[in-house]
């Protein structure tokens, strides 16, 4: 079985060579790594370049995050789709292989774990803990999400039902897992284990204004599948789980 994991990026030569590491240094045979950069102008290609451990890249103007990863998607030969971000790492060496042996059972369509945010300059220092848990329909109401780095997926169900759509310019990738998990009601399998470590300042969480457009893009989607959803009760479960991410830390780290 052949793993395909896509990585983004954009003027990332400051943490790129800690994600294409992690991947080189999974104990797991059968990897594609497939990185899209989206032209970067720092020293990004000269060290995607000087990387043999990956297999395809290309360096391209895009129309954001989730068309690159679309890109990605495409060009992954992979039986399982994985995406990590540019500035992410896997927790240890045998990720992959975990991965790999869920997906040995050909019965489940995806699986996913949980994260931790880590300091940008010290990312032994954690700030946040994503702990996620089995899926149950309704789930996303509360503002829940599997996290999204931690989601593995058979390329298949991607063939089936679709990419990342870009109407959505900030939750594409809630939309993507609300579409799979909730909608389409694929087969997934929740591993209990921190397996990524993410640093601090993502698209999504690098400004309150980008905050409060995602939660807009959100409640769009689930409006449209559920007519129209509380949004005191989205809002308060959403505060509740987050407040919980930053007070709790994962048992073994």
């Amino acid at each position: 079985m052949k793993i395909s994991i896509i990585t983004v990026c954009f003027n990332s030569a400051k943490t790129i060579s800690d994600t294409i590491n992690s991947v080189a240094s999974q104990d797991y045979p059968a990897i594609e790594h497939i990185i899209v950069d989206g032209a970067s102008t720092d020293d990004t290609v000269d060290i995607l370049e000087k990387a043999p451990s990956v297999a395809h890249f290309v360096s391209e103007p895009d129309k954001g995050i989730y068309d690159a990863m679309n890109k990605g998607i495409a060009m992954a030969t992979g039986d399982v789709v994985g995406i990590l971000n540019a500035d992410d790492f896997y927790l240890n060496k045998s990720v992959i292989s975990q991965i790999a042996q869920i997906f040995n059972n050909e019965d489940v369509d995806a699986c996913y774990a949980d994260l931790v945010y880590v300091k940008e300059t010290d990312t032994n220092k954690i700030i946040r803990y994503w702990r996620s848990q089995p899926f149950k329909p309704g789930l996303f109401l509360k503002g829940w999400m599997p996290a999204h780095p931690t989601f593995f997926v058979r390329k298949s169900v991607y063939q089936q039902h679709g990419l990342f759509n870009l109407n959505y310019r900030i939750a594409a990738d809630v939309e993507m897992l609300f579409r799979l998990l909730e909608v389409k009601r694929i087969n997934t399998v929740y591993l209990p284990e921190t397996i990524i470590k993410m640093r601090l300042g993502g698209t999504t969480n690098k400004s309150l204004k980008n905050i409060q457009k995602q939660n807009q893009e959100v409640l769009m989607i689930l409006d449209a599948y559920y007519d129209r959803v509380s949004r005191i009760h989205f809002f308060v479960s959403k505060i509740l789980n987050r407040c919980q991410q930053f007070l709790s830390r994962p048992p073994s780290l």
